[in-house]
């Protein structure tokens, strides 16, 4: 019943490869210019204040409503349809994964879309697995990738059709061996930037009750209960004279809050929240660094190189941005809008008319509000190509070029620049340090942390783990008491399972503390990495202590329902075991690992062979290498005298995994005989 338990797939999207250099510098980006201060006094702050949903919105604002459905952020997210995708389907649309020796192939249904992932041998299929797509993300601009549902918890599943190119690959992070097949998790992160806000499931990592179908108003305007009771009850603000402050209009805040609100999801890279904090919590007109710090590595030599969603920060290191917003702060007179005497997202984009539907003389007005004849900044390219190029700003100075972490896309550059010649892109890439994208001083507990995630998620040396370790010491009783937490998720990753239980133990009641439930199941995973260590070396009764925590925390996850039900089960527990993996399996019946231990322990305590080997083949449909339900196959094959068919089984699982220990020695056994 043995298996792997990891929280992050090693494909989780960041695709930046660097040295295994050790990390410990910070370059913190650039402050705006100091602004009046502004005290938020939006009703919508109110967490009494509830979200009302775009079809109340529309009931005022038809027309906005009308347009914004048709940009990107209103078509980011809905239901898998004919009329949403933008893909091409046919005999011949298949994707191969020859890492892993997949194929891959869309087809409809009826009106149901669905993706089969088949294995060949020869001509013969040798494995198949179909899954119904539910929802669609993206807009069509760039791509659709597809997601599942099964009983709420959603899975990204393992093709998008990339639509600049037109056709069909891995999604990103899928390729080069990472492809995580249909168990990609959907959590939180992912949802909160690519749709409205969903009725998340504590005790999960991927559950919801409910997600909506594309971005709404709410995410730029805040939750509109207020508001809505406000107009309906007749206060009416006169908003050319002032701000309403029943609902945020973002173009009345202060710049470095406005782009903080297209900045929460237009900005990518490794998030770490603050304590008690979850990423349901930022509000339009708030500082995002209240609710998280976003950092990446920064390379000197490669400012051409941007990842898809950087548009805000590629935006800041411009002159035109850092001059403009200069030149609006100094002005006496405040304006109630300020980015219309500054350069900001929202002047070139209206966040209200799709991009498609903007024509380009708009981005070029923009331009030329200051670089026009007789000013100081005008453009000193030869006539004959400006001519050529129609005298368009963006295609020379926001060349399109395609993201580092996004394959067969392109998209515009937002660092606003002279073009910078060929000859002088191919400079060395001088690791320079890490770069706290939305917070120039981030807390010692953020850099910390944002350590802590460039092993465990991106895939980093352990170096990092060395830097982490520099922003919490463990030199006392004091420091380990203060830092429990992260001092246990280092010594894990490390594989130090003594120096694991040395924490907790000097900490002395670390079960009575870690008992809250929250969106990110800090506490379960931190009781985990706890009760893996115990076990690691040999300590079954606090191992089970620990691990029943974990359940008990975060019940929806399956992983952590699988490794509570192993422990049961070693410590002679197995009737409850089997009462674990049965809920486990009846929530999310997709999970390989909890199928097969079912199944094992159905045949250990009832002797049921025939539901055993139902149980092992339909975790063999959701995973054909998962090497502990093929060795039980096997193993079950051989109780029931099937020998013939076990020296298949473990024959071709040795095809594929040459010299595994455990399958040679029960092929050489069966051949004894």
């Amino acid at each position: 019943m043995k298996y792997q338990l990891k929280k992050y797939s090693k494909t989780f999207v960041l695709l930046f490869f660097i040295s295994l250099v050790l990390i410990i510098n910070f370059n913190c980006s650039s402050e705006l210019p100091k602004e009046k201060t502004f005290v938020p006094i939006y009703a919508s702050f109110d967490s009494s204040v509830a979200y009302v949903g775009m079809e109340t919105c529309k009931e005022c604002h038809q027309s906005i409503y009308e347009t914004f459905v048709q940009t990107g952020m209103g078509k980011s997210f809905d239901h898998a349809s004919k009329t949403k995708s933008s893909a091409r389907f046919g005999e011949h649309e298949k994707v191969y994964d020859k890492l892993l020796d997949f194929w891959y192939q869309p087809f409809w249904e009826n009106d149901s879309l669905h993706i089969m992932e088949f294995r060949l041998n020869g001509k013969d299929t040798v494995h198949k697995r179909i899954e119904t797509v539910s929802y669609i993300v993206g807009s069509g601009q760039h791509t659709n990738s597809h997601i599942m549902n099964t009983n709420g918890y959603l899975n990204q599943m393992p093709m998008t059709f990339y639509t600049q190119k037109g056709q069909w690959d891995l999604p990103p992070g899928f390729e080069n061996g990472g492809n995580s097949r249909f168990n990609r998790l959907i959590g939180l992160e992912c949802m909160s930037c690519h749709n409205s806000y969903p009725k998340f499931v504590q005790g999960s990592e991927n559950k919801y009750d409910f997600v909506d179908q594309g971005i709404g108003c709410e995410r730029c305007h805040g939750p509109g209960g207020k508001h809505v009771t406000d107009k309906k009850a007749g206060n009416i603000v006169d908003v050319v004279q002032g701000i309403d402050y029943s609902i945020v209009n973002p173009a009345k805040l202060p710049i470095s809050l406005q782009l903080d609100v297209c900045q929460r999801c237009h900005i990518q890279g490794n998030a770490v929240l603050n304590d008690g904090k979850s990423f349901l919590d930022f509000k339009p007109g708030m500082k995002l660094s209240d609710v998280m710090n976003v950092f990446m590595p920064v390379y000197k030599g490669r400012d051409e190189e941007h990842i898809m969603a950087s548009h805000v920060e590629r935006l800041r290191m411009s002159k035109c941005f850092v001059a403009s917003v200069a030149r609006a702060e100094n002005q006496k007179e405040k304006s109630l809008t300020p980015y219309k005497n500054a350069l900001t997202c929202v002047s070139c984009h209206n966040p209200h008319v799709s991009v498609k539907h903007t024509d380009k003389e708009v981005f070029n007005t923009v331009c030329k509000n200051c670089h026009q004849s007789g000013k100081e900044y005008t453009c000193s390219e030869k006539p004959e190509v400006l001519h050529l190029n129609l005298n368009n700003c963006v295609s020379c100075h926001m060349p399109g070029s395609g993201a580092t972490d996004i394959p067969h896309v392109s998209v515009h550059d937002h660092y606003i620049r002279i073009p910078v010649k060929e000859e002088k892109q191919n400079q060395i890439r001088e690791f320079i340090g890490i770069n706290c994208i939305n917070n120039p001083k981030p807390s010692a507990e953020a850099k910390g942390k944002a350590f802590i995630a460039y092993f465990e998620k991106f895939n980093y040396g352990k170096e990092v783990l060395d830097s982490a370790r520099k922003y919490f010491p463990d030199n006392n009783v004091s420091a380990i008491r203060k830092n429990l937490v992260p001092l246990i998720h280092i010594a894990f990753l490390e594989k130090k399972p003594e120096l694991v239980i040395k924490y907790v133990q000097t900490f002395g009641n670390a079960l009575e503390m870690l008992n809250k439930k929250t969106f990110d199941n800090s506490d379960a995973w931190t009781c985990y990495r706890i009760g893996e260590s115990y076990s690691e070396v040999g300590n079954k009764l606090e191992s089970l202590r620990f691990y029943q925590r974990t359940y008990n925390l975060a019940p929806l996850y399956p992983e952590f329902a699988n490794k509570y039900a192993t422990a049961l089960a070693t410590s002679n527990q197995v009737p409850q075991a089997i009462a674990i993996l049965n809920e486990s399996v009846k929530n999310y019946p997709k999970n390989a690992a909890t199928v097969s231990n079912l199944g094992y322990l159905t045949l250990v305590q009832q002797g049921d062979t025939a539901k055993a080997m139902v149980l092992y083949n339909k975790a063999l449909v959701l995973d054909p290498d998962y090497d502990q339900a093929i060795l039980n196959k096997a193993g079950l094959l051989i109780f029931t005298r099937k020998i013939p068919q076990a020296k298949i089984v473990l024959m071709n699982f040795l095809k594929r995994k040459p010299g595994h220990p455990k399958a040679t020695e029960l092929l050489q056994q069966l051949e004894a005989i």
